[in-house]
């Protein structure tokens, strides 16, 4: 995956057309009983925010930036393992990492979102600077699991993009091949030939993206339970 900033703001714009987006961030807000959770582009060197769900006023809005050292995510992205803290001050771990206590947070949970072939994406993360009770595994998966789904969808928009370049690209050769044939006096329409290429960007869900769906939505309706 590119990381220039061209292909930072095309990521950027994919994640705000996946309308799930922003109901997975606020059932995540409400699982947990966290104040702001977040999508964010990572790379080697940047975060970030791609959509965000902010009640608690972090005053990150989509588009906005973190220095990726002052990040967890960073060390996500390294390892590509989750990071669940519940209670910053008191944990072992991270009662002295610089990021909790820069922000002044006490819960938070990251995920890494990576795409098919291996390629990172970024972090599905919450944050808040009030404990959470966020260390039972089933909070974890659906974290995990909200993560696949945005992954998902992004590659999902990738194929269409390329359906939709293929498209143009042989529309236009037939296109050509039709002028070319009036000039000749073909009186056949120029059209035709496309009528059916609207197929090509149809999408039917795969196996994996219904098994997918069907455990977030196991996930969800059990963390309504709770």
């Amino acid at each position: 995956m590119g990381d220039s900033p061209e292909e930072i703001l095309r990521d950027i714009a994919a994640i705000g057309r996946i309308d799930a987006v922003p109901v997975l961030l606020r059932v995540l807000c409400e699982s947990t009983g966290m104040g702001f959770a977040a999508v964010a582009r990572v790379t080697e060197g940047t975060w970030i925010a791609c959509a965000v769900q902010d009640d608690i006023e972090f005053g990150m809005k989509p588009g906005g930036h973190l220095e990726i050292h002052s990040t967890l995510c960073k060390e996500v992205r390294a390892s590509r393992q989750p990071i669940v803290i519940a209670h910053a001050s008191v944990d072992p771990v991270y009662c002295t990492h610089h990021t909790p206590l820069r922000y002044g947070l006490e819960s938070y949970i990251s995920v890494p979102i990576v795409l098919a072939g291996g390629d990172y994406f970024g972090n599905l993360c919450a944050i808040d600077p009030r404990p959470a009770k966020i260390s039972e595994p089933r909070i974890e998966s659906m974290f995990v699991l909200f993560a696949q789904l945005i992954a998902l969808h992004l590659e999902n928009e990738r194929k269409h993009e390329q359906q939709a370049a293929l498209l143009d690209e042989r529309a236009a050769g037939e296109l050509r091949e039709q002028f070319i044939a009036i000039l000749g006096h073909d009186l056949r329409n120029p059209l035709a030939a496309v009528a059916a290429c609207g197929d090509l960007l149809q999408h039917t869900a795969n196996d994996r993206f219904r098994s997918t769906l069907l455990r977030i939505s196991s996930e969800v309706l059990s963390a309504c339970r709770r």
